[in-house]
């Protein structure tokens, strides 16, 4: 009877081992959350309206902006971005919202614009490398390729017309 008691401890020890270690590699797949730049307040951001609103009024409903046009003052852009990754991967838009508020020289609302993430372009490299022109060396090329250069007639350094 001894024997099946130690027998069962031992199973019941070694599932609850098990389902401990489940449970850790379960949680480290968990999907990450992020946010980036401006919380919208949609009731805010609609409370922005043309001809009525000027530069001041938009910073104290909306805050300062993330950045300003890059052609002078007159635009306001408000970025933000919500991302969602597992673990390790790279993480990937679920939502964006740039809010662009126009201004004319007076300081007042011309305009409210809105994209969101219809306007991201996926851009995929060409591998790790960029390719360039000239001459492709190998790794060996590269180290030992100047030997017997350095002293050639006509590439310098070396007796020329003595």
């Amino acid at each position: 009877m001894p024997k099946t008691i130690a027998s069962l401890t031992g199973r019941r020890a070694g599932l609850i081992l098990a389902g401990v270690a489940l449970a850790l590699s379960a949680g480290g797949c968990a999907q990450l959350k992020g946010r980036q730049g401006y919380i919208v307040d949609p009731v805010l951001t609609d409370a922005i309206t043309p001809g009525v609103d000027n530069r001041e009024s938009v910073e104290k409903t909306l805050g300062r902006p993330t950045f300003v046009g890059q052609f002078g003052n007159n635009e306001y852009y408000y970025l933000s971005r919500e991302t969602r990754q597992l673990a390790f991967a790279h993480p990937r838009p679920v939502s964006q919202q740039v809010l662009r508020v126009s201004f004319d020289p007076a300081g007042n609302v011309v305009g409210v614009d809105r994209t969101g993430l219809e306007q991201v372009s996926k851009i995929s490299p060409n591998g790790d490398s960029t390719p360039t022109l000239g001459r492709h060396r190998s790794f060996f090329e590269d180290i030992f390729g100047n030997i017997g250069a350095v002293g050639a007639p006509g590439v310098g350094g070396g007796a020329q017309g003595q």
